[in-house]
């Protein structure tokens, strides 16, 4: 392992899918421009292009070879194809636990006993493909409450992986705002309108901003973007309050009705069939804790 490897690791769980065949593997990454336009009204993809560079110089002495890239509106996705017997390969398929798309692949024990630098690079890796941060991400509706939003769709495991890969770097998580029925449909309207699978969204890591810089992105207008906000949310906010795990602080639960939704089979078996008030309930089964 070293950080090139750990970036682009992070990469391919965040936002990776597999195509395996008998003799080659192909890997694609994408990195969604989760808007045309940044805040400033600048294209995110004409970011996303001149950012590809350093990217490019990252990830292509590990391949060997110059990396296909193809850019759309909507996405840009880069794609390499190399032999199963290759090391590099196959040491990738180990660390994302042989899933074939990102939602199935898990992180492998030994990526928590990394190097701290590595470690930033695979959360870094992450980030680019499937995290965000746009003025908008803001906290209780306050002004200046910034945060970094990181959504993992459906897989349930990454989310608590990164939380505590976060925490083995003293980064707290503000929040987990997950795809539940308890938190994305907790009074029952959606049921009661007869969309009962409405919950089944993804799972957002929501971290402040200022907490988020030691991270940080490669993608330019993401890293403009958060060097701006932690900056600004520094003059709402003291750092010794964005400086907590919720097990530092007191924990609000709200009153919900029971969801009739809670014992689906999607759910993972140690939490189906059980109710949450609070979401922090719902990470400490899942392995997120003190």
């Amino acid at each position: 392992m070293n950080a090139q490897m750990a970036y682009l690791i992070g990469m391919i769980l965040g936002n990776g899918e597999v195509q395996r065949k008998n003799e080659n593997t192909t890997i694609t990454i994408e990195l969604p421009h989760k808007n045309l336009l940044d805040d400033e009204g600048r294209e995110t993809s004409v970011y996303v292009k001149s950012s590809l560079i350093d990217i490019r110089n990252i990830i292509e002495p590990l391949v060997g070879f110059s990396l296909p890239i193809s850019q759309t509106k909507r996405a840009t996705r880069i794609s390499f194809t190399m032999p199963n017997s290759s090391y590099t390969m196959r040491e990738i398929l180990r660390f994302i636990g042989s899933g074939v798309h990102h939602s199935t692949m898990t992180m492998n024990s030994e990526l928590f006993t990394m190097t701290v630098e590595e470690k930033k690079e695979m959360l870094r890796g992450i980030a680019d493909v499937t995290g965000y941060i746009r003025k908008s991400n803001i906290a209780f509706g306050q002004e200046g409450c910034h945060r970094v939003y990181i959504e993992i769709p459906a897989n349930w495991q990454m989310v608590i992986d990164i939380a505590n890969m976060l925490k083995t770097l003293d980064i707290p998580v503000q929040t987990i705002d997950f795809g539940h029925p308890n938190f994305r449909d907790s009074e029952l309207k959606k049921y009661n309108e007869g969309k009962p699978y409405y919950w089944k969204k993804e799972h957002q890591l929501k971290i402040w901003a200022n907490e988020f810089l030691p991270i940080g992105f490669n993608i330019v207008h993401k890293r403009k973007a958060l060097e701006k906000y932690a900056d600004e949310l520094l003059d709402y906010l003291d750092e010794h309050k964005t400086h907590q795990f919720y097990w530092e602080k007191s924990i609000r639960r709200r009153e919900k009705p029971i969801h009739p939704m809670e014992n689906d089979d999607s759910l993972p078996v140690s939490i189906r069939g059980k109710h949450y008030e609070s979401w922090t309930d719902l990470a400490k089964d899942l392995g997120y804790g003190e």
